[in-house]
């Protein structure tokens, strides 16, 4: 090998030890930097001259310019490159909104070929539209409130009713139970009456005083009290009975005997009291209360 070479590659091993290696290039043979260095170790004299010094160093500083300008240049289509990014995103942007006011553009267009005239006019018909919808909502709910409210007045009137017909029954329980404990018959006709006042259209109360009034010795009181009991109920057979009380008080067995047999027609329990009632015994030797008890002995 020249030792012109075997010099160059001496002075260059400093630059080549501090460079990265380069993948495309193959590095040297071990063998063959050894044969360098033996040689270099036997040499009289330099392997270089000045001149070769010189030439040397220039194309070192030619190798490290190409280098700097190399790098220089790479650092400008770096930048270029982020440059024609940074332009692309202006441009996307640029372009969305203006696309985005087009879009804009032609919606307004469209409104105002449909008769809305501005966005005002829109804002304004959207407002009466919900005021429309408000109103129909408001005035439903208040029709609901209102049959809620009848609702709640009948049922309050209702419950106002029972708790009276509640106190009344109550009442005349009690005015019932006075009566049963009662041994005159004149403060029975006074209860019977309060009970009456109560509730007029009482028939117990009527017939229950009529019998009290037969009592005191008056049969045509008697009489009326029961008349007035069969008008509210014309099958009450207690008024019947009560009535054949009155007539028997009378004398007027036929009439009795009538009304004995509406009783019994009606009551069959009657049967058993006719010859245990008091104010039946006149009519206990009559022949036709005997066919009247006793209709299948007649037939025999």
């Amino acid at each position: 090998m020249p030792r012109f070479l075997i010099a160059l590659c001496i002075l260059c091993l400093p630059f080549v030890a501090n460079a990265e290696p380069d993948p495309q290039v193959a590095p040297l043979p071990e063998a063959q930097i050894e044969k360098f260095e033996a040689e270099v170790d036997v040499l009289d004299e330099p392997l270089y001259s000045p001149f070769i010094e010189r030439y040397v160093l220039d194309e070192l500083k030619q190798l490290r310019t190409d280098m700097a300008a190399q790098r220089n240049e790479m650092i400008q289509q770096i930048v270029n490159r982020e440059i024609n990014a940074v332009d692309k995103a202006v441009t996307y942007s640029t372009n969305t909104v203006t696309y985005f006011f087009y879009l804009i553009a032609g919606a307004t267009s469209i409104l105002v070929l449909v008769g809305w005239t501005s966005i005002r006019e829109i804002k304004e018909r959207v407002h009466s539209l919900a005021d429309e919808e408000i109103s129909k909502l408001v005035t439903e709910y208040e029709q609901r409130l209102h049959a809620i409210e009848q609702q709640l007045n009948q049922k309050t009137q209702h419950i106002e009713e029972n708790r009276e017909e509640i106190e009344r029954t109550q009442e005349l329980q009690s005015l019932w139970l006075r009566a049963a404990q009662e041994n005159t018959a004149s403060h029975k006709i006074g209860i019977y009456d309060h009970i009456l006042k109560i509730k007029r259209d009482d028939c117990e109360a009527l017939t229950y005083k009529a019998d009290a009034v037969l009592e005191l010795g008056e049969p045509q009181w008697a009489a009326n009290l029961c008349h007035q009991a069969l008008l509210i109920d014309p099958q009450n057979s207690h008024a019947f009975y009560q009535l054949a009380c009155a007539y028997t008080a009378m004398n007027q067995f036929e009439e009795a005997l009538h009304y004995l047999k509406e009783a019994i027609f009606r009551s069959e329990s009657y049967r058993e009291e006719i010859s245990q009632d008091p104010a039946l015994q006149p009519l206990q030797e009559h022949p036709g209360l005997q066919k009247l008890l006793y209709p299948s002995e007649e037939i025999l």
